[in-house]
Formats: C-alpha cells, structure tokens, sequence
C-alpha cells in the first residue's frame, strides 16, 4: 500500500486521510492549524461526516503535523487546502501557492501531487507546476502532477468518497493513470478527462449549475411573492413533469465552501480572455440578494401583526449554511441576523449543530427558551432534528424561508418564502 500524504485537514482533508488508511495506506496529515492536529492525535473528530469512533479506528495509521518534512516519504500528497475569495470577489490563492511552495522544499522523485482545492482552469499547469518546479524536478517527467476536484457534501449520506465518481485530469497520460492507481483505492468510478483543465472547470460547472438554477427559483421566488402565487407548489407541479426539467428549491441564499465562491473564480478567469460572464455574476447578484428579501419578509410580517420590528424578538431557527451539518462558512443565515439587527429587532438563535456565534457574540439557546417569549421565528435552516411542527404550534408568529412547514400545513401565523 503507498503512503498519503494530505494537506489540509478540512471537511475535504479528513475524510479523504481517513478513507485512505482504513484501505491499510500509512498517512501522513498535514494542517498548519495546531488545533486540528491535536484533536486527531486525541481521536477527536471536528467532521460531522467522521465519527470520533472512526477516527479512532484508524489512529494508528494516520500521522498528523505541522511539518512538511514528513511528506518526503509519502509516494502521493493530496493538496486540499482553502482556496476563498478576496473582499473583491476575486481568487485568493495565497494558501494554496504558500503550500505548494513549501511542498516543492521537499519534492521527491516519482511523488504523485494530486490538487483537489477548487479553482480556476489553468491553476495546476500555470501555478502549481512551476512553483513545484523550482526543486528543480519537472512535472510530467520527474514527478507526476494532476488534478481531481473534491466532490464532497458534508452531511449526505446516500453519496459519499467511495460511491461518488472521481474525476481526474493529469498534466500527461502517465500522470492521470498514477492518480487513477491511488484513487481506485477509494472510489468504486473513476472519470478521466483529457487535461487538469477539464477536471478544473468541471468542478466549476457543478457548481455554477446549481448556482444558476437556484437564483433562477429564488428571483421567481420574489416575483410570486408580489403575485400572490405560492412558489413552492409552482416547483413541485414542474418537477412532476418527467424529462426537460429538474427541480430546485427556493431559500435565503446560499451558503458552503463551494457555491458562493467557485463561480466567481470562473468569471475572474473569464475576465482574462475579454469574456464576461454574464449569467454567472448575475446569478450571483441574485444569491446575495436573497437575505435582503428575507429580512422584508419579516418586516412585512411583523407589520401585518401590528409590530415594530425594532424591539422586536426573532427567533433565528438554524444558522449553518444547510440541514444537519456545523458549517457556517457563506451561510445566508449571518447576513440575515447582522441586517436584522441593523433595523434594531432583537436577535437570538437555535442551532442543535452551532453553538456559538463568536464574532456576532451569541450563543445557541434551547428551543422552548428560544421561542419563549419570541414574536416571530424565523426558519433560515430546516435541520432535520428540530420540531418545526412544534414551533409553529408555540410561535407568535413563523416565517419559513424553507418550505418545511409546507409538510403538515401549518397555522394562520406562517409566512413562507
């Protein structure tokens, strides 16, 4: 079995370094996060996708540090570090060319380096390679460089790294066939593609897709709000037509490590060839939009009841970005509280998976205490844990950005989206 080397130990990193020694590979973790590292040596999983029990289970075989020296034995290193957006949209390479530099300091002959962090077309050929080449080896001959975006959804169970086909796209054929050899170890499809161009802007693709299609629904969502016409039975009489058509949801926004931030990486790139975007920032214009509507929503509700919404007490029911995960990362959830706040509503939040708010300096509270005295409650994310039959029942008044009161009816006091 080859040694792994992974970098970075995220929702990406972790489960990819678990996956590989539980097949009986020797891996060796790398995170600059001090707190990562200790909480693996410890047996203790900060991934809701990773039981402590899994983790545990593989302890033995999973080598974590600050230190890229120890990479100089793996025969292939997995780089999974965040690749985030600037203040001005734009791509904030800095981890990933910091890592790749100090990678290239202990390169080896015949290593395999796979990129799976999510960027633009070109980045592996003209970032990557060069920077990995001033150890004086050369990709595509004395060492094998290749790209295969992370596919992952935290939380999803019906498809995981195993079940989920791996695209891959080496600098040569000699390359893609080698991370074809270390992949194959862990998912059951492989799809390779010509170039790590390919496998770049797939990965976009997926999500510039999605992204597309929920603001198409979430504009609708606007515009039947103002007509009267409820969205959510609109979508789902489309859905159950059978071909030419695929259904999404409505929502505040979105939210992740991918969806609000890997489409505007194609767009930057796009720049470079005279070529803008247009259906891709316009989607992104109408995501971002989406908070602001939320919180008019509220407004007009509580309004229609006869309240202020300054003073008002709202009940944020669930801030991640999506159901049954922690991850806050993008969650339209943080705008919505910082624009409630701004109107001078009184704000407080459940969420079995977040307790803690620290830059907006709150703390989850139970449920009854949350709804206790609140005069609105506000659905942003429907975990799946938490009894929004009940909070309808106990709540002055509801508004579900989510449509999961839709299920069982729901009284007089709820407004949806």
């Amino acid at each position: 079995m080859p040694t792994v080397g992974v970098i970075g130990l995220g929702y990406v990193g972790l489960p990819l370094a678990v996956a590989f020694a539980e097949q009986g590979c020797e891996v060796v973790a790398v995170d600059v996060d001090e707190r990562k590292i200790e909480a693996i040596e410890a047996g203790e999983s900060y991934i809701e996708d990773i039981p402590a029990e899994q983790l545990r289970g593989v302890a033995d075989r999973i080598h974590a540090s600050t230190h890229y020296a120890r990479l100089a034995k793996a025969d292939a290193v997995i780089v999974c570090v965040p690749t985030p957006l600037t203040r001005n949209r734009e791509p904030d390479l800095g981890p990933l060319l910091d890592c790749t530099r100090a990678l290239a300091e202990v390169l080896q002959h015949e290593q395999l380096i796979v990129l799976e962090s999510t960027t633009y077309p070109g980045t592996t050929r003209e970032q990557v390679a060069p920077l990995l080449q001033e150890s004086g080896l050369t990709a595509g001959r004395d060492f094998h460089l290749a790209f295969s975006p992370e596919r992952v959804d935290p939380g999803r169970t019906d498809y995981t790294l195993r079940t989920t086909p791996k695209v891959i796209g080496g600098l040569t054929d000699a390359c893609a066939q080698r991370a074809e050899e270390l992949y194959g170890l862990v998912c059951d499809s492989l799809v390779r593609v010509s170039t790590p161009e390919s496998a770049e802007l797939c990965k976009l693709l997926e999500n510039i897709f999605r992204s597309v299609n929920i603001a198409l629904v979430n504009e609708l969502a606007m515009l039947t709000d103002r007509m009267g016409i409820d969205i959510w039975e609109v979508v789902e009489a489309a859905a159950t037509k059978p071909y030419g058509f695929m259904g999404f949801s409505p929502g505040p926004g979105m939210g992740g490590h991918c969806l609000p931030v890997d489409p505007f990486y194609l767009s930057w790139r796009a720049r470079e060839f005279d070529m803008s975007t247009e259906f891709i920032e316009l989607a992104g214009k109408v995501n971002q939009q989406m908070p602001y509507h939320c919180v008019a929503k509220v407004q007009r509700a509580l309004n229609d009841a006869g309240l202020p919404v300054k003073g008002a007490r709202v009940a944020v029911l669930g801030v991640s970005y999506k159901p049954g995960v922690g991850d806050i990362r993008e969650s339209p959830a943080l705008k919505i509280i910082e624009l409630l706040r701004g109107t001078g509503a009184d704000v407080r939040y459940h969420d079995p998976h977040v307790p803690s708010l620290a830059e907006l300096e709150l703390r989850s509270l139970p449920l009854e205490e949350a709804l206790a005295d609140a005069d609105l409650a506000l659905i942003v994310t429907a975990h799946p844990s938490v009894d929004h039959e009940l909070v309808c029942s106990r709540a002055r008044l509801v508004v579900d950005l989510r449509g999961v009161t839709r299920s069982f009816g729901g009284a007089g006091n709820v407004v949806r989206l």
